[in-house]
């Protein structure tokens, strides 16, 4: 075993411990079972939309500037108190409560895995070839996790309720803390000078938008986060709409989540730097979404749901990397969260839009929405592929002195090496 993977093992614990969830596959049916219609569900999607945009800039700076561990387990004890908070919802109001913290642990934890990997990736190794290898495994870990707590949540609710999915969770959230607790922080956007918080901001919102091979890159990772957690989101009212079993909720949501893992092992693979690559995946994704808005074969609905996340499990990771390697570790986690951000922005409305056709209207007309979401997602990946790789990004005074620092930390890591 390698010291980088000796070294990443506390973390790819933590991953899988907070990816045990035994309620998610079922949460839908407990929400209608405690009030919750077609509308109100994009109402408290857009609730915590709202809340996630204004944290996850604020976690993304805090990582940069303090802890990225730290940040970790404050959004562990947040899916604490979250999940705690649903298992006791008897109404609306309260699970919206619930589902609002559940935005905290979604703001912070977001990006923030992925610059720990790269940084510590960089520290072992003195460059980012392992990166997509290594952040698919944590993927592939938190979907095994995912998988076989769906199938067992479902097989729960269908015995004992889907309320008591609520509370086995827990103690799988403590005991993921202890196991962050143990992992070695990187130090790679730690500088023996700290820049104002002004500053810092600044440098963190030019390199997004004055970097000229950064913006499509952007636009595509927010297209693809948004429909991604759309499918997340409103993938169960399917089976609501065609009275499907509580026990296939299980099944339905490990074939979804499963591809977390099996989109992290591809990742890299398929080439999503080549045109003729890229142009077969979003055709494939739209070929799915025209299948949710026309079959009523939950079978076919199924195959295709996991096709499209997949499909965009890959490319998230594929823009990941592009992301991380155009900006300097200093403000890495922050961009990551500004443009997460951004995507939440998005998804305000679209939660809100969907709810409301899906319950005017039915699902199926809504998943037109979602076809549409493709479109542009597919777009952005056709956009960043046809921008030549080689150009360079465009110099930005306030961040010349920290790149140019750690341009040396990594000629240093990759002689040591």
């Amino acid at each position: 075993m390698s010291k980088l993977v000796r070294r990443l093992v506390p973390l790819q614990v933590a991953a899988f411990l907070q990816g045990v969830g035994f309620w998610v596959p079922v949460e839908k049916l407990f929400m209608t079972g405690i009030g919750f219609d077609a509308a109100t569900i994009g109402v408290m999607a857009a609730a915590y939309a709202a809340l996630v945009p204004g944290v996850e800039v604020i976690s993304g700076i805090l990582a940069d500037r303090w802890s990225r561990r730290g940040v970790l387990v404050v959004a562990g004890v947040a899916m604490f108190a979250s999940v705690l908070i649903g298992g006791l919802s008897h109404n609306v109001l309260t699970y919206i409560v619930a589902a609002l913290v559940l935005g905290i642990y979604f703001a912070m934890y977001s990006g923030t895995v992925e610059a720990m990997v790269y940084d510590t990736v960089l520290e072992e190794t003195g460059g980012s070839t392992a990166y997509e290898r290594q952040i698919g495994r944590i993927r592939l870990i938190e979907s095994i996790a995912l998988v076989l707590s769906a199938l067992a949540g479902g097989w729960i609710a269908a015995g004992a309720g889907a309320r008591l999915t609520y509370f086995l969770t827990l103690p799988f959230v403590v005991v993921s803390l202890l196991a962050l607790a143990a992992f070695r922080e990187p130090h790679l956007h730690e500088t023996s000078e700290r820049s104002p918080l002004r500053e810092h901001l600044h440098v963190t919102y030019a390199a997004i938008t004055r970097r000229g091979r950064l913006i499509p890159i952007a636009a595509a990772s927010v297209m693809a986060a948004l429909l991604l957690q759309a499918i997340f989101e409103f993938g169960p009212l399917w089976l609501i709409a065609l009275s499907a079993s509580p026990v296939l909720y299980g099944p339905f949501w490990a074939g979804l989540v499963s591809t977390l893992g099996v989109g992290g092992l591809l990742a890299g693979r398929l080439r999503l730097d080549k045109p003729p690559h890229v142009v077969l995946v979003v055709m494939a994704m739209l070929l799915a979404c025209l299948t949710m808005t026309t079959s009523h074969n939950l079978g076919a609905l199924t195959a295709a749901m996991i096709t499209l996340t997949l499909l965009l499990v890959i490319a998230g990771i594929h823009l990941s990397r592009l992301l991380h390697d155009a900006v300097p570790s200093t403000i890495r986690t922050g961009v990551a969260s500004g443009i997460s951000a951004v995507s939440w922005i998005f998804f305000l409305p679209f939660a809100l839009g969907f709810g409301a056709v899906s319950n005017e209207y039915g699902v199926y007309t809504a998943g037109w929405m979602i076809t549409a979401a493709a479109a542009l997602a597919g777009a952005g990946l056709i956009w960043v592929v046809a921008r030549p790789v080689a150009e360079p990004a465009e110099p930005l005074e306030a961040t010349e002195a920290t790149a140019a620092s750690e341009a040396e930390q990594h000629a240093v890591l990759r002689t040591a090496a």
